[in-house]
């Protein structure tokens, strides 16, 4: 049977969505092609109608994750006035609910690690995507802040992105909340920014990713 042109396109979305979810879930050595193929009801055959090998399909989940993260945030980020959009940022990144949901989360602190040992097609994706969550930040970052606004975004986000996955790793869950609160008031005053009280972006679900 043939099928149409977006049909074939629908069906390809739909499998890079299942391996990007199934990536989240279980990193990157966890990506089953059967298992994916399964998921939206097609053989294993039908694999090599839509990526060309197993390198392939992780190279284009990873851009699908860092796509799906843009999409997100360029969503929640139109209805909060410019200068307050770093505060709430802070806030949601390093917070319980971004912790708790890796399957939501910012690819940076879900599939770093892994991205060491793909191929060189999945670290140039992975590459473009961090430069793009790298350049969100610093356009975020207020002018008064330093004349390197690009140095200062790569280091605060690597930061944030360091304690989310610490307090994800820790098994005292107190310890990990002190981690997210450490980093939340040492960034802030980084950033030259109020401690807040207490902060109704921190209990919501995060929309980070």
């Amino acid at each position: 049977m043939r099928y149409s042109a977006d049909h074939k396109a629908e069906t390809h979305a739909r499998l890079l969505r299942a391996a990007a979810a199934q990536m989240r879930k279980q990193g990157m050595d966890g990506v089953g092609v059967a298992e994916i193929m399964r998921g939206v009801g097609l053989t294993h055959g039908g694999f090599y109608a839509h990526f060309k090998c197993k390198d392939d399909l992780i190279a284009q989940a990873v851009s699908q994750i860092f796509a799906d993260n843009a999409e997100r945030f360029a969503r929640w980020m139109k209805d909060i006035a410019p200068g307050e959009r770093l505060g709430i940022f802070i806030e949601r990144y390093l917070s319980p609910a971004h912790r708790d949901r890796p399957d939501r989360g910012c690819p940076l602190t879900t599939i770093t690690a892994d991205v060491t040992r793909q191929s060189a097609a999945a670290r140039q994706a992975f590459d473009a995507g961090a430069t793009s969550i790298f350049a969100h930040m610093e356009a975020m970052i207020p002018p008064g802040l330093g004349d390197d606004r690009a140095m200062l975004a790569r280091s605060i986000l690597s930061e944030m992105a360091g304690a989310v996955a610490l307090a994800r790793a820790v098994g005292d869950p107190e310890q990990s909340d002190r981690i997210l609160a450490a980093a939340r008031a040492g960034v802030r005053r980084r950033c030259g920014l109020a401690q807040p009280g207490h902060s109704a972006a921190v209990t919501q679900e995060s929309q980070i990713a």
